[in-house]
């Protein structure tokens, strides 16, 4: 009798040590869907940022698009979309959010630290990532307490008239955990990419879809742990539960791998 897979054997999350070049090669090559690395940044360093965010206000993304609502520190590409290009409106909240993130009591850059230890064993440059010819944003902090919906990122679909001033080949999401809550926060990814029957179930004004989006897709769910490194291909749907007995805090990125082999990072 011939067997039959009933599962994907490439998609699967991966545990490592660090993120080595097979891992993030493989990664773009449809070999794994997620790497997680424990331990990332040391606990010190973690509770130092955490601290150091604790003292300062977040914001709230278009509460229009983004329900439930998501905070952050610092500022993203997304709010600033306009007809599928970067809107002017970007680079003035850009400057605001560097003198915010520059004001914090830290003698270092967390983004600095997260790209340094991404880009440890990758044999190309690794940047932030320019549009127009000038620097995008390095990154935010997010907090999705409430969750996030099911939806999925990709900046060839989302800025058609393109986003970074180089040609991606792969994208992908980093996430690294400052503090997670007691229960919940999860992240689950599921084996479905956009297509167009699935804007159907878009929810209304809204970044999200209904959860039938997904249908029967096979998934995963990876739970937070402070200090954890998470690396994953976001053109697959995912989504955050909600949390319950403390705050998810985490640093938050998008980073492309180019036809030159250089990976590019921005907020």
């Amino acid at each position: 009798m011939t067997s039959v897979c009933t599962r994907d054997p490439f998609f699967v999350a991966v545990e490592a040590s660090g993120f080595e070049r097979d891992h993030i090669a493989g990664l773009a090559a449809g070999r794994y869907a997620a790497i997680q690395v424990a331990d990332f940044l040391p606990a010190q360093i973690c509770s130092d940022v955490l601290t150091a965010l604790a003292r300062v206000p977040f914001d709230a993304y278009d509460t229009k698009r983004v329900d439930p609502p998501v905070f952050r520190f610092g500022i993203g590409v997304s709010d600033h979309r306009v007809d599928g290009v970067l809107a002017e409106t970007y680079w003035t909240a850009l400057d605001s959010s560097r003198q915010a993130w520059s004001a914090l009591p830290l003698d270092y850059d967390p983004f600095d630290l997260c790209r340094a230890g991404l880009g440890r064993d990758w044999p190309g440059a690794v940047r932030i990532a320019r549009s127009g010819g000038r620097e995008l944003g390095p990154g935010v902090a997010r907090e999705p307490n409430q969750g996030f919906q099911v939806h999925f990122d990709d900046s060839i679909r989302e800025f058609p008239g393109r986003l970074v001033d180089v040609n991606l080949v792969a994208q992908f999401a980093f996430n690294l955990y400052l503090s997670v809550p007691e229960d919940g926060g999860q992240t689950i990814v599921w084996r479905h990419r956009w297509g167009p029957g699935d804007e159907s179930f878009r929810l209304p004004d809204s970044y999200g879809y209904r959860s039938a989006v997904v249908g029967e897709s096979e998934s995963f769910t990876l739970s937070p742990a402070v200090g954890q490194a998470l690396l994953f291909d976001p053109r697959n749907y995912h989504a955050v539960l909600p949390s319950r007995g403390g705050r998810r805090i985490g640093l938050g990125f998008a980073v492309g791998l180019t036809d030159s082999g250089e990976l590019h990072m921005w907020g």
